[in-house]
């Protein structure tokens, strides 16, 4: 595993040195690795301080918690390893005075032991420190009485609620009491895709085969409760918030706040699909979603997977979630629609369907033999784009012949109304470039086209189509793009078709040249598009764009006759 460091034994005090760096509002202690608020008032005028911490690797937990309304100080140990009592201690005098510190900590042993024996060395100097464990983790519910469950993802919430409690001038009773209700009343469970690797070992911490995960886990590298089979992301989310919600005694009524958390390897937009499942799964069963955060609050190093977390709630504790804070990794906020808002796009008006020519039955069967085409060398296209550009190609391809499919019979009345709907087909159908490109071709094409077309007239609209392409891309021939295989086919096509040839033969041509024209951009530099990125690296496989226009081709073949 290749990590951006410089060695592994400075690793979190260099990451406390960039997030000072960074961040202006934030101090790094000099002596040990705790990140403090800048500009605290003198002791005897400050409010309760909120302290939190723990091993490294949780980024952007601790550190980035420590702002006006949630964290006073964070203390950080090594990766995912508590830190020591000394460091917990040096975090309670540079962030606390005379009204005391509150310490909110994971139900881990390190974290608890090193923790709570600061908090008494605290007390006896003159600092009134009182200790909250926060123990969220309900996929250890069979394994281990309630008290021994870890502490994950949902301590964040608590950093919120502690927080605010402080910064509202309540004392340190009352925020300990705030927090201790607010742990209760909250579950969290967490799924791996795959193992994070710590950067003192050099490799990861377990192996998964492809189709498996990890269910029930920690957020230090360790394996789940269960080894499972992986499942459509709506079926991880079922199970996760059957555990919580089963845990938690949550009923039909209940009010809620949702964390979806990434464990430091799930990009947004799997953290997304999750929050809509857990979302739907929650309003589903009548519980009222009040608050919804998504994104990484608290991971596990680069490891893919999520958690979900699950606070019930009541107006005094949204009061203290929605209470003013900052700091660099909370996101203020959390509101959300009591359900999704659906815009009707804009009206069009309704044409009158056409009359079917007698060109129909032959075009439906072409274009459809095209797009059975397509979908069998889905895989291949893929393969292609991926090795000289983002390998998407296929399913583009694919996700446009599904969508001819659906196209009713109307939709291949005369030459002209075929290659307008395919146009307006493919171009909702079919992201990236090739939707566009597609579409400007073709809806130019069809304006060439009477309902009786000849050979020189297919091969005119053909020519004006591939024209459209270089327009609107800027590409020529050598670029190593589609155009060199469709544009050496429009000029075949065309000569072809002059000479007197039939459609038939004339389109045969076309397909030969534009065979040959894919087959050379193995030995073409790319000049556009992304695979222009890779320079030479991109040589010696053809051009996908171009191999897909030899495929749709080949598929015409003999269709009109």
């Amino acid at each position: 595993m290749k990590k951006l460091i410089n060695h592994p034994r400075q690793v979190v005090r260099e990451m406390l040195e960039g997030l000072a760096d960074l961040n202006p509002a934030q101090a790094l202690l000099e002596s040990e690795d705790v990140i403090v608020q800048a500009g605290l008032p003198d002791p005897a005028r400050r409010p309760v301080a909120v302290i939190s911490g723990g091993g490294a690797g949780h980024e952007p937990a601790h550190a980035g918690y420590v702002g006006t309304g949630l964290l006073t100080a964070a203390v950080s140990g090594d990766v995912f390893t508590s830190p020591s009592v000394d460091a917990v201690l040096s975090g309670i005098r540079a962030a606390a005075g005379p009204a005391g510190a509150l310490l909110v900590v994971k139900n881990y042993t390190g974290d608890r032991l090193n923790f709570g024996l600061a908090a008494e060395l605290a007390t006896a100097e003159g600092i009134p420190t009182e200790m909250v464990v926060v123990a969220d983790d309900v996929a250890l519910r069979d394994t281990v009485e309630k008290a021994r469950r870890r502490g994950i993802a949902g301590t964040v919430l608590i950093h919120k609620i502690a927080g605010a409690a402080a910064a509202s001038g309540k004392p340190l009773a009352e925020v300990a009491q705030l927090a201790r209700q607010a742990a209760e009343a909250l579950g969290t469970m967490g799924v791996a895709l795959d193992a994070c690797t710590v950067p003192a070992a050099g490799e990861p911490g377990f192996t998964l085969a492809p189709a498996e995960i990890e269910l029930g886990l920690g957020i230090h590298g360790e394996q789940g409760v269960q080894r499972a089979a992986l499942r459509p992301a709506d079926g991880l989310v079922d199970t996760m918030l059957e555990a919580i919600a089963a845990d938690l005694g949550l009923r039909a009524g209940a009010r809620v706040a949702l964390l979806v958390n990434g464990l430091g390897g799930t990009p947004p937009m799997e953290l997304a699909i999750v929050a809509r499942g857990a979302l739907a799964w929650l309003r589903g069963r009548g519980l009222v979603v009040e608050r919804a955060w998504a994104g990484n609050y608290l991971t596990a190093l680069e490891m893919p997977g999520c958690s979900l977390s699950l606070l019930v709630v009541d107006d005094a504790r949204l009061a203290l979630l929605d209470a003013a804070g900052e700091a660099p990794a909370w996101q203020a906020g959390g509101r959300i629609a009591a359900e999704r808002r659906i815009i009707p796009g804009p009206a069009t008006e309704a044409e009158a369907p056409p009359v079917p020519g007698p060109l129909a039955p032959a075009l439906k069967a072409a274009i459809l033999r095209a797009a059975a085409a397509l979908e069998r060398q889905e895989a291949e296209l893929t393969k292609l784009d991926s090795q000289a550009g983002d390998g998407d190609l296929g399913i583009s391809m694919a996700r446009g012949a599904a969508a001819i499919r659906a196209l009713p019979d109307g939709a291949f009345a005369t030459p002209a109304v075929a290659l307008r709907q395919l146009g307006e087909t493919l171009r909702r159908a079919i992201g990236g470039s090739s939707g566009p490109f597609y579409a400007t071709a073709l809806l130019r094409a069809a304006r060439q086209l009477g309902d009786a077309p000849s050979a020189k007239d297919w091969a005119e609209a053909f020519a004006q189509a591939v024209a459209a392409i270089g327009e609107l891309g800027g590409a020529r021939p050598g670029d190593r793009t589609m155009l060199d295989a469709l544009h050496p086919a429009a000029e075949a096509f065309s000569r072809a078709a002059a000479a007197g040839q039939s459609l038939h033969a004339a389109w045969a041509a076309a397909i030969q040249a534009a065979t040959e024209g894919a087959d050379a951009t193995r030995s073409m530099r790319p000049r556009l598009g992304r695979a222009a990125y890779l320079g030479d690296r991109a040589m010696g496989v053809p051009d996908a764009g171009a191999a897909a226009a030899v495929v749709w081709m080949r598929a015409l073949d003999g269709a009109t006759g």
